[in-house]
């Protein structure tokens, strides 16, 4: 089983919806059996809340379960229980980085550094903005879910 692991903040907004996006791109491949998703946050400010209602909208919008989203705090232990841990943004990244001890490990990622784009994903919680936010996890997620398969050898 390949186990990937969405980061941010407080994993109530950028996270989970990354994890629930990330899950609806799995399942509609049928790889269910090959992938699990989960997420996380950085910081300790939500365990057990759910997502932000920003992102139950906007999964609600394109029809994305946010079934068994809550939230939960990294811990080191996920470097060993993870394939791929995934931050939303270079702070996640570097707060990934102590959190696990594992500075500069490769299978610590930040998202949009495998798109085009290069650059943060923005925290909807300050920009309010979570249309722009799920266009950039969608687009990072699909981009992620290719490297995954190439990978691993799960070319269709």
């Amino acid at each position: 089983m390949i186990r990937v692991l969405f980061i941010c903040l407080g994993n109530i907004c950028r996270s989970p919806m990354a994890e629930a996006v990330f899950r609806d791109l799995v399942e509609k491949e049928k790889r269910n059996d090959a992938i699990s998703v989960d997420s996380a946050a950085t910081s300790s400010w939500h365990i057990g809340s759910p997502p932000h209602k920003g992102t139950l909208h906007i999964l609600k919008q394109y029809n994305i379960s946010a079934k068994g989203l809550v939230g939960r705090q990294l811990t080191k232990n996920d470097f060993e229980q993870f394939d791929y841990l995934i931050g939303m943004d270079a702070s996640n990244i570097e707060n990934i980085y102590e959190i696990t001890g594992k500075p500069d490990h490769p299978k610590i990622i930040r998202l949009l550094d495998l798109t085009a784009h290069k650059k943060d994903v923005p925290d909807p919680y300050y920009t309010g903005n979570f249309q722009e936010t799920y266009d950039l996890v969608l687009e990072g997620c699909s981009a992620l879910l290719n490297k995954i398969k190439s990978e691993h050898h799960l070319m269709d």
